[in-house]
């Protein structure tokens, strides 16, 4: 699914960033420019970053568990 429309940028592209070590939408405004033009995936991004970074303390906590 796309999640910038301006830019071309899917969920998938995002998740691949994500997971490869970028950890702030301005990492991903500067990776793919999103979030700059109309401004309306600035929600969606940063909701997948908040999952994401959710999944990665719930993984850590179980490590250390």
């Amino acid at each position: 699914m796309y999640i910038c429309v301006c830019k071309a940028v899917t969920d998938s592209q995002i998740d691949a960033a994500i997971d490869s070590g970028l950890c702030s939408r301005k990492q991903l405004q500067k990776c793919f420019g999103v979030g700059g033009d109309c401004g309306k995936c600035n929600r969606d991004i940063t909701q997948i970053l908040d999952r994401k970074n959710a999944c990665r303390l719930l993984q850590t906590a179980h490590v250390h568990n």
